[in-house]
């Protein structure tokens, strides 16, 4: 029984510790004072500066179309990764494959953004692309690391497919193509929604990298937001955190509840499967 109690204590200070200040910042959004510690009254005119803030709403729109380029792209090539290494056995390279492939999930972002910022400048040198840092060197940039946690994911999920259904429709005539896009794809639907909202979240956050690879004209919203912390927290980063707490909480239900759904699909498949067989 103490035991229980020590456990649930535990519990509620690990949750309080995480979650308190972000319920803070949330409550100080709608504080009227200009001090964000000192309460003053309710007011949701933080929100309205936020909205009429050109440089934030522009550094928002930034990140967010490099996050949506850059999840997709890299949950394309984190699919033909794991692919790769789940379907293709032992093939000459492979083990060169894996470690290049898993090298930027340990890499320290400073390393990974100097040694863009290399390649990009010795790019512009030798090819004339790209000209300058912008948007393209960052989202190319997102894609490396992001590729990496992706093809993660997708290969847990392919490691544990059950590929009976795949060889049952190429018995039946199917073409390999049409076996990918008609099971294969909506198999791992699960885990490519995993690995988009990953990939996405990872650019919209990234802070590091993008510093080293970013021009003078292209800067994101972290960077924005950092810049705008170091002279002080404002009550209009309250509104705008509290903006992104929001929408992150709607796209995990919605996921949540796209992956319940196809996992309940996938179950009822199996046993109308087994009832056929059996």
């Amino acid at each position: 029984m103490r035991r229980n109690w020590f456990l649930l204590l535990t519990m509620g200070f690990g949750f309080a510790f995480l979650y308190v200040p972000i319920l803070l910042l949330m409550i100080y959004s709608f504080n009227e004072s200009r001090l964000v510690t000192v309460w003053a009254g309710f007011s949701a005119k933080w929100y309205g500066a936020l909205l009429r803030d050109e440089q934030m709403l522009g550094a928002a729109w930034m990140s967010f179309r490099i996050a949506v380029v850059n999840a997709s792209l890299a949950t394309i090539l984190g699919t033909l990764a794991a692919l790769a290494m789940v379907r293709f056995g032992r093939f000459r390279g492979r083990t060169l494959f894996s470690g290049m492939l898993s090298a930027p999930l340990v890499m320290p972002e400073v390393i990974t953004g100097l040694a863009s910022l290399l390649l990009f400048v010795a790019l512009e040198q030798l090819l004339g692309w790209p000209q300058g840092r912008g948007m393209t060197t960052i989202t190319i940039a997102h894609i490396t690391f992001s590729t990496a946690y992706v093809a993660v994911v997708l290969q847990s999920r392919l490691q544990g497919m059950d590929r009976s259904i795949e060889e049952a429709a190429m018995d039946l005539g199917a073409r390999p193509a049409k076996v990918f896009l008609l099971i294969t794809i909506p198999v791992i639907a699960p885990a490519l929604v995993a690995g988009w909202l990953l990939s996405f979240t990872l650019s919209l956050d990234d802070l590091v990298i993008a510093s080293f690879v970013s021009g003078p004209a292209s800067s994101t919203l972290p960077m924005v937001v950092f810049s705008s912390v170091r002279l002080g927290v404002s009550p209009e980063i309250n509104a705008l955190a509290t903006i992104l707490v929001l929408t992150a909480t709607v796209a995990i239900l919605i996921a949540g509840w796209m992956m319940t759904r196809q996992e309940r699909a996938s179950q009822k498949l199996t046993e109308k499967r087994e009832q056929q067989m059996g």
